[in-house]
C-alpha cells in the first residue's frame, strides 16, 4: 500500500465498531431516516441487514450513520474520482526557439507552429538566442519578438512580456479565451 492510499484510507468514514457515539441519527439503505437510536441498536441491525453502519456526518449532533454496502460505496466514490480525473485538462508549456535574423518565411512557420499549440491549449514559450555580438543589439532581438507576436495575435495572448534574462529573450503566450 502506498503511502497515498493510507492517507486516503484514515480520511475515510468511520465503520461500524469504529463508531464511538452513544446515540446516532440513523439513515436505512433506502435512504428513509430511522430517528435517533442508540449505537448498539443501530450496529445490530446493520448487522441483520448483513451491511456496514458508515458513519457520513461526525460533526452533526447527533452524528449521522447510514446502513451500506461499504465496499460497493468505495468503489463508487474511486469511479467518479477517476472519471473527474479524465475530464481535467492539464496545460503544457511548449518552447518554440527563434534567432535574432530570422528570416519571414522561417518566422512564419514558428508562428504556425505556436498557433498549433495554442489550439490545442497549451501555452507556448517563445526563446530568442543572442550569441556573440548580437547581444549588444538587443533592439534587433525585440523587434522579432514583436514581428512573432503579431503573427500569433489572433489566437495568443501575452502572459509574460518578452524580458531578458542573461542571453535569452522570453516571452509566454497564452491561448486566447472567447468569453
Amino acid at each position: 500500500m502506498t503511502d497515498k492510499e493510507d492517507t486516503a484510507i484514515s480520511k475515510e468514514a468511520l465503520i461500524n465498531e469504529e463508531i464511538r457515539e452513544k446515540e446516532v441519527r440513523l439513515i436505512d439503505e433506502q435512504g428513509t431516516q430511522l430517528g435517533i437510536v442508540p449505537i448498539e441498536e443501530a450496529q445490530a441491525l446493520s448487522l441483520q441487514k448483513n451491511l456496514d453502519l458508515v458513519l457520513i456526518a461526525p460533526q452533526a449532533k447527533p452524528p449521522v450513520c447510514k446502513i451500506m454496502d461499504y465496499g460497493k460505496y468505495r468503489y463508487e466514490l474511486q469511479k467518479k474520482e477517476k472519471e473527474a480525473k479524465k475530464k481535467q485538462k492539464t496545460t503544457e508549456i511548449k518552447e518554440v526557439q527563434l534567432s535574432t535574423f530570422i528570416e519571414e518565411h522561417d518566422l512564419q512557420v514558428k508562428a504556425n507552429n505556436a498557433i498549433k499549440f495554442l489550439k490545442d491549449g497549451n501555452k507556448v514559450k517563445v526563446r530568442l538566442r543572442f550569441r556573440g555580438r548580437e547581444r549588444s543589439n538587443t533592439a534587433a532581438g525585440e523587434k522579432t519578438m514583436e514581428l512573432f507576436r503579431v503573427a500569433t495575435e489572433e489566437f495568443a495572448v501575452v502572459e509574460k512580456a518578452p524580458l531578458l534574462e542573461g542571453r535569452f529573450l522570453t516571452m509566454i503566450l497564452g491561448p486566447k479565451t472567447d468569453k
